[in-house]
């Protein structure tokens, strides 16, 4: 009995890559057609945001409802207090959570879809500020807006002209548009992406040195008079391969890393009864506790070495160890 061998996918022809470039061209045509119709009603959006007393309600249905929570996950990620609203679930009891003070940014390409249409005229009666992004400025939505941004496309990206495609990426990027421009105007930065991001690689890739380091009694220390006996029981008690040598004013002397006693092995002279500075190097690359996490991984990489030195307004505050950011999940 022959075993039929295993169906595979032919490979992509000309035609297959010649659709999928003009696909793209056709969305990217779609993205800079917006370009030359942003005008003052693009900055009364962003002032009615900027202004909002209440949150920013998006909401649409269908693909276009997939845009929505792009658009709100983008603005709540980078300042503006927003969440999505299925249209179909307001109508059955969700409205309650819209208010006179909140401004509700509705997105429909045709401008005449029923179920945002019909969340439409509760907005209206509560008082809510209504932003429609829609391809028709003159559909129902358009027309009863306070403020339309028109996301009109010559054509969609589908070949046969009815996927939405083109018109959903031009109301993604008009929306990531809005989202950074508010994130500039608000002064957002990165500490505040830090804090939104907690648990992100971006966010953790922002922490500061002073959230990760080794600081307290967690850190190594020696005074600069430390028999070198002391100074292995130090490093090994705090297990980082190395120990700053810390005067009696606080400041950095030097550190002592594992490479340092491997090399006094070699000396001809005892060498646990040598002290502290005898031994220590000078001068070793420091960083202040608010430098960024990826930035002190730069430096630890381009120095090929395994920890920093903390130092705040001349004072030795603590160690931050490559492990430190490896446990920590951030690279």
């Amino acid at each position: 009995m022959s075993v039929r061998p295993p169906a595979t996918s032919p490979p992509p022809t000309d035609d297959g890559l010649a659709l999928a470039r003009r696909v793209l061209e056709t969305e990217a045509a779609a993205i800079l057609g917006l370009v030359a119709t942003l005008d003052h009603r693009f900055e009364r959006v962003v002032e009615l945001l900027l202004g909002c007393r209440g949150r920013v309600i998006v909401t649409g249905i269908g693909k276009s409802g997939i845009i929505c929570r792009k658009v709100a996950a983008t603005l709540a990620s980078t300042g503006t207090p927003a969440f999505f609203l299925h249209p179909a679930e307001a109508v059955h009891g969700d409205l309650g959570v819209i208010h006179a003070a909140d401004v509700v940014i509705a997105l429909s390409h045709s401008g005449e879809t029923p179920e945002v249409l019909r969340v439409i005229e509760a907005i209206k009666r509560i008082g809510a500020t209504l932003v429609a992004l829609t391809g028709h400025a003159r559909s129902t939505l358009g027309q009863t807006a306070d403020v339309v941004l028109d996301t009109h496309v010559d054509e969609e990206a589908c070949p046969l002209n009815l996927a939405p495609t083109a018109s959903t990426t031009a109301a993604l990027a008009l929306g990531d548009a809005l989202a950074m421009t508010l994130l500039v105007r608000r002064g957002f930065r990165e500490e505040d992406f830090a804090h939104l991001h907690p648990r992100g690689s971006l966010g953790k890739g922002l922490m500061r040195a002073h959230a990760l380091m080794h600081g307290g009694d967690a850190m190594p220390r020696v005074a600069p008079d430390t028999r070198v006996r002391e100074v292995l029981v130090e490093m090994s008690g705090k297990k980082l391969g190395m120990t700053t040598v810390v005067d009696a004013d606080g400041g950095l002397a030097g550190i002592i890393t594992d490479g340092d006693l491997r090399r006094q092995l070699a000396s001809p002279e005892p060498m646990l009864d040598r002290m502290a500075r005898d031994i220590m190097t000078t001068g070793p690359v420091t960083i202040g506790p608010l430098t960024l996490a990826v930035e002190a991984l730069k430096i630890l990489e381009e120095r090929r070495i395994s920890s920093l030195v903390v130092v705040d307004d001349g004072r030795v505050v603590g160690v931050l160890h490559l492990h430190d950011l490896w446990r920590t999940e951030l690279f």
